[in-house]
């Protein structure tokens, strides 16, 4: 992969890129290629109008559909997972466990907060035999696929 002349904002629109939604990461972009002396606090106005987008996988075998997305330091009690006519939503909070009154942060790269995640399920499932498990900071959710019957050939008389 071929690497940007700055590696730390490589990184930085990588990070972005895991949380934010195209709309919000070209906006964010955009507003770093026009102003790029302009101060933080414009970003920082915007931050609690929009969750941070959660990244998935989804993929299929022959069996089950499963979705999954890193979750590393999201308490399972904090997470919200539904799904309603194939379409599947997770939300959740990730907290950062450190309540002190910073006053001169010199880094902060980590995003902390509300996060969500919409999809349309590529895949028809059966919504009542699903299986979600919290593990090592991913959560699974696993579908069971409903059978699409083959086209079945009509003879012409």
């Amino acid at each position: 992969m071929a690497r940007k002349q700055n590696d730390d904002l490589l990184i930085e629109d990588e990070l972005a890129a895991a949380f934010l939604n195209d709309d919000e990461l070209t906006q964010q972009q955009a507003t770093q290629t026009q102003a790029p002396a302009a101060s933080d606090s414009a970003w920082e106005d915007n931050e609690d109008d929009f969750p941070g987008q959660l990244a998935v996988d989804v993929y299929e075998t022959d069996e089950r559909l499963i979705v999954k997305a890193r979750t590393a330091g999201v308490n399972k009690e904090d997470l919200d997972v539904s799904i309603s006519d194939g379409i599947l939503t997770i939300s959740g909070t990730l907290s950062s466990g450190d309540d002190t009154d910073a006053t001169n942060w010199h880094i902060q790269e980590c995003y902390w907060g509300e996060f969500s995640r919409t999809l349309a399920l590529p895949v028809a499932v059966k919504e009542d035999e699903v299986e979600a498990v919290l593990k090592d900071g991913v959560l699974a959710i696993s579908f069971s696929k409903i059978k699409q019957e083959q086209a079945k050939k009509i003879t012409i008389q």
